[in-house]
C-alpha cells in the first residue's frame, strides 16, 4: 500500500499532472511536494544567484514559494494539505535522496525549458532508473 508519496515539482505542466495523479488515485497518502533548487541550467542563473546570496536556505525557500503555492492550490481542489520540502542541489541527486523515505516517487515526464533540459538531463529517467521505490511518470 502507498501511503508516503513524494511528489517533485518545478512550474512545469507535467509536474502539475503528477501532483494531480497523487491526489486522484492515493487520497489518503501523505503526499509530500518537493522542490529542488539550485541545480545546474544553462546560464548557472540560479545556482550562481543562489550562490550570492546572504541566507541560502530562505533564498531557496522564496523561489519555491511559486511551486508550494501552485501545489497547495491544486490540493485545496482535493481537499488535501500537503508538506512541502525545499532541497538544494542537483534536481535527481535531490529527488533520489529523498526517495526513501516514502513509498513512492510520482514524477513529471519532463519539466523546465528546453535549455535546462539539455544541460541537466533528462531528470525523471534518472529517477526512474535509479530510484529504491517505485516510480511514477505523469505525461
Amino acid at each position: 500500500m502507498i501511503s508516503r508519496i513524494l511528489v517533485p515539482m518545478d512550474d512545469s505542466e507535467m509536474a502539475r499532472l503528477a501532483l494531480e495523479y497523487a491526489l486522484e488515485n492515493h487520497p489518503d497518502a501523505d503526499i509530500t511536494v518537493l522542490s529542488v533548487v539550485g541545480g545546474p541550467s544553462a546560464m548557472g542563473g540560479v545556482a550562481t544567484a543562489l550562490a550570492l546570496e546572504e541566507n541560502l536556505e530562505e533564498a531557496a525557500q522564496e523561489r519555491a514559494q511559486e511551486v508550494f503555492d501552485g501545489a497547495r492550490d491544486i490540493a485545496a481542489e482535493y481537499d488535501v494539505d500537503i508538506s512541502t520540502e525545499v532541497q538544494l542541489g542537483h534536481p535527481a541527486r535531490a529527488i533520489l535522496n529523498r526517495a526513501d523515505d516514502f513509498d513512492a516517487v510520482m514524477i513529471g515526464s519532463h519539466g523546465g525549458s528546453v535549455a535546462d533540459r539539455l544541460v541537466v538531463g533528462n531528470v525523471a529517467k534518472r529517477v526512474f532508473r535509479n530510484s529504491p521505490v517505485p516510480v511514477i511518470v505523469a505525461r
